[in-house]
């Protein structure tokens, strides 16, 4: 069957949907938020909303280490690789487990944006949606935490720039949970600008104070809800990116801002997320073609999630 779904999109040159099987062997244990069952939710929501006639699903390689060595150090490499158990679970973090599904997982991950990138910047997909999991924006170049392993929006950015030779990413990451290893990766690279919104204070406690000039982060208090959003797009995210003018668009896509996830406190709902994904698809088509690879960050509360996806991958779906 992946067979037949990675080639399909020579044919149609539809919204790209990059998956794997793999991403569904990780698991933190009983009662982890971070759950394989998420990406199952985002599959019957999207089946029942008809869209995957509108989609075509490409398998997700894996991340090579050269892939890997633009964001990460070998040694934090080699690290998770050796603790990567047989059995059971290795904890790294309070709230970060390996299990033996982990590194395959994540190295499905991380493949899934590179193949994005290589998708819609060879003309073969207007824009992709890599529904993966572990996430990424919270890994920074060495160290693990929030969930997160391999930093898979900075690898994707990372190939656009080093194998495709752009000049100009950008990156938008709307997570309820600032993504700091996002900005500690590009935090001195010109070439990539970082626009986000995030609760504040809330984990990790960072975000507030911007570590790099291009970095262009907006908190938002406990209780905001969508016309703060909204409100923080149009103040701050548009003006950046037009002056920016990026030749690529990534999407850090975290739904646990939405008002039903008790992961975080802010109140977004599926309008919201159908909104921002208007304005980010009509300023990728003023500067860089259309051109979005969006990549799944948070999201626990499994319909609201699954809800939010179809929102945002009908916008996609349509640009």
């Amino acid at each position: 069957m992946f067979t037949w779904l990675r080639n399909r999109w020579q044919r149609t040159g539809m919204t790209a949907y990059l998956s794997h099987p793999d991403c569904l062997k990780h698991n933190m244990g009983v009662g982890h938020p971070e759950c394989p069952e998420r990406l199952t939710a985002i599959r019957d929501q999207l089946m029942a909303a008809q869209l995957f006639d509108f989609l075509d699903e490409v398998e997700a390689p894996e991340v090579t280490r050269e892939q890997l060595a633009r964001v990460h150090s070998p040694g934090y490499v080699d690290y998770l690789e050796s603790c990567a158990p047989s059995v059971g679970t290795f904890r790294l973090d309070p709230d970060t487990a390996m299990s033996p599904g982990t590194l395959p997982a994540a190295r499905r991950a991380a493949g899934a944006v590179v193949r994005a990138v290589d998708l819609v910047l060879g003309g073969a997909a207007p824009n992709a949606f890599c529904a993966v999991r572990p996430p990424g924006h919270h890994a920074e170049s060495a160290r693990s935490m929030g969930f997160c392993f391999f930093n898979n929006v900075a690898v994707g950015a990372a190939h656009a720039l080093a194998q495709h030779r752009l000049e100009r990413v950008a990156i938008v990451d709307f997570d309820v949970h600032h993504g700091n290893g996002t900005e500690e990766i590009f935090k001195d690279d010109p070439r990539v600008l970082m626009v986000s919104t995030f609760q504040h204070p809330f984990y990790p406690y960072s975000g507030d104070t911007p570590l790099g000039p291009n970095m262009c982060n907006v908190p938002l208090k406990a209780g905001s809800k969508g016309d703060a959003f909204r409100a923080a797009v149009e103040a701050h995210w548009l003006p950046a990116l037009d002056a920016f003018r990026p030749q690529m668009l990534f999407v850090s896509a975290g739904f646990d801002a939405h008002r039903e996830d008790d992961m975080g406190s802010l109140g977004l709902v599926e309008a919201d997320y159908e909104w921002v994904t208007r304005q980010l698809a009509a300023l990728a088509a003023r500067h860089c073609q259309g051109r979005i690879v969006s990549v799944l960050e948070g999201g626990y509360e499994l319909s609201a999630l699954a809800r939010s996806v179809v929102a945002h991958l009908r916008v996609l779906s349509e640009a």
